[in-house]
């Protein structure tokens, strides 16, 4: 089973309708506050512009729940892309139907049109096969370049290719292909890091990666459940009493996850809390919100010795920045190693680029969702509709 390239298909003259994840964040002005995943997504409509194709762009922005709503159109993001691409985008204000087509036959070689927001429909979610129909009819060719919604079956992602010829975008197969090299081919020692808040977001991901790490660097939220799990007080650390089963199994099975021996703890989750640090057991009525120094120090001496690192999830409350330090000294240790480092999408994204060293990294994934499905093992339906045998 292969998966096309846009570098494999002609699209000069074509109509390329194009799937992207424009669903960046607001300001309160209704200005894009983040074009990051615009930006991400600009050498494909480049590719596209410059070799003679009419580029179609399919997005969606927010939950409107399938209802036309002026808060969540894609507009604002149209003159974004306007800015960033040097040339006129001309904003559709509709998916679908005859007006819509109209606007896109008129479309020449080189131009670039964005469609209103698919989710304006119920079908879309709905993963109707009409709805898909209808909008493969705006176009010759289909390329997915939105990893970040690869992981949801709905008809703009995971139904067109079966009516249209279709292809991987340069950002989608940039993604692939950096986390299959991780999880098929890493080179040793390979660590991997996980955090947030909850282990059932990860227990999926555990299961996979205990089979291919090294060694698994566990903070955050999670690992409070570990710990509980080992017999330590966590106070009112954040504790998924029915995972602890789960976590005890683990650490019976395994002597590869490395856990936190010291906390930095507060009374509540405020900039103003009073902290301390403690190690191994956490007084009652505080709760853990970063790891300490000296499991930074036990993180860092086992991360030094990677070839490859795979981080997903910060290891405390990164936003405050009293319960920062661990996350902060991972993100810039990292960014001074040779090894291969690859980031999950999601709040380790936004962790990387507030302490400034994204660049620095070999891969960081503009999927939260659909990098931890990816990383579970499972195959998302955006990027199965476009295997060819």
């Amino acid at each position: 089973m292969t998966i096309l390239s846009i570098q494999d298909l002609d699209i000069k003259d074509k109509r390329v309708l194009v799937r992207v994840d424009f669903n960046v964040p607001l300001t309160p002005n209704g200005d894009v506050a983040d074009a990051g995943r615009i930006k991400a997504t600009i050498p494909t409509i480049q590719h596209i512009t410059k070799n003679g194709g009419k580029c179609i762009i399919i997005s969606h922005l927010g939950r409107p729940e399938g209802k036309k709503n002026p808060k969540y159109s894609l507009d604002v993001v149209a003159r974004c892309l306007e800015k960033l691409m040097g040339q006129k985008v001309k904003f559709v204000d509709d998916c679908i139907g005859d007006k819509t087509l109209a606007s896109i036959i008129a479309l020449k070689p080189g131009e670039i049109a964005l469609l209103e927001n698919v989710r304006f429909y119920k079908e879309e979610e709905e993963n109707s096969e009409e709805f898909a129909e209808k909008l493969a009819l705006l176009g010759d060719i289909y390329v997915n370049d939105a990893f970040g919604t690869c992981h949801r079956a709905h008809a703009s992602v995971s139904s067109i290719p079966k009516y249209i010829p279709s292809a991987a975008g340069f950002l989608l197969k940039k993604e692939i292909v950096n986390l299959n090299k991780v999880l098929l081919n890493p080179e040793r020692p390979f660590v991997a890091i996980l955090g947030g808040a909850k282990v059932s977001d990860k227990i999926r991901v555990i299961g996979n990666l205990l089979t291919k790490v090294d060694k698994l660097l566990i903070g955050g939220g999670m690992a409070y459940t570990f710990l509980k799990a080992q017999g330590k007080n966590v106070g009112i650390s954040k504790v998924e009493i029915d995972k602890l089963p789960f976590a005890k199994d683990i650490l019976s099975k395994t002597r590869i996850i490395v856990l936190p021996t010291d906390s930095v703890i507060a009374e509540r989750i405020d900039k103003e809390a009073i902290t301390k640090v403690v190690k191994s057991d956490i007084p009652d009525n505080w709760l853990g919100l970063d790891i300490g120094p000296e499991s930074i120090a036990n993180f860092i001496s086992v991360l030094s010795t990677a070839k490859t690192v795979l981080w997903n999830g910060p290891v405390g409350v990164f936003e405050i920045p009293q319960f920062s330090n661990g996350t902060k000294t991972i993100a810039e240790h990292l960014s001074h190693r040779r090894a291969t480092t690859i980031v999950g999408g999601g709040d380790t994204a936004a962790a990387v680029e507030k302490f400034g060293v994204t660049s620095k990294m070999t891969h960081v994934s503009t999927g939260g969702g659909a990098s931890l499905e990816f990383l579970e093992g499972r195959e998302l339906p955006g990027i199965a509709a476009l295997k060819r045998t």
